[in-house]
């Protein structure tokens, strides 16, 4: 049986916990910066997440990481709002993005190009259409959802 991930283990104990404070889960990262270590959980709800949601998470997911103890060398945790370019990755993300400016990034180019900004006009199991601007005129790109590496909310310029 393959090791299970840090990020799959820290997802699995912070889901209830965010379940429990009415929060969504929206991410969960571990990466190395420099010579320190970083988990990083996203959470979010409707009206946005304020620093006593972030507090309550933190606290309980720090219990539970003491117990179950996944990560052998020390770590940074930190429990914070996605941010105005929250990531998309589950269904549920992009189906409340639709109308929404996203980013998406491609593991493979797309008519020569790997990187796509634009408003999602909609989102289906197996692909998306973005409605994106080149120079003065306005198409639709349809991208198959397999071809997708990374997604988030842009801020548009």
């Amino acid at each position: 049986m393959a090791k299970e991930r840090v990020t799959d283990i820290v997802e699995r104990l912070a889901q209830p916990i965010a379940e429990a404070q009415h929060v969504e889960l929206v991410d969960v990262e571990y990466k190395k910066e420099g010579a320190n270590w970083y988990l990083r959980v996203f959470i979010d709800k409707p009206e946005g997440v304020d620093i006593d949601d972030c507090s309550r998470v933190s606290e309980q997911l720090s219990e539970q990481l003491d117990i179950v103890d996944p990560i052998p060398t020390a770590y940074f945790l930190e429990v914070s709002s996605p941010g105005a370019e929250r990531p998309l990755k589950k269904p549920a993300d992009f189906v409340r993005a639709v109308g929404e400016y996203v980013h998406i990034s491609l593991y493979e180019p797309l008519d020569g190009q790997k990187v796509f900004e634009g408003f999602l006009r909609s989102y289906e199991e197996t692909q998306l259409t973005l409605e994106v601007r080149i120079k003065t005129r306005t198409k639709e790109v349809v991208i198959p959802t397999e071809k997708i590496a990374q997604a988030r909310l842009a801020v548009q310029l």
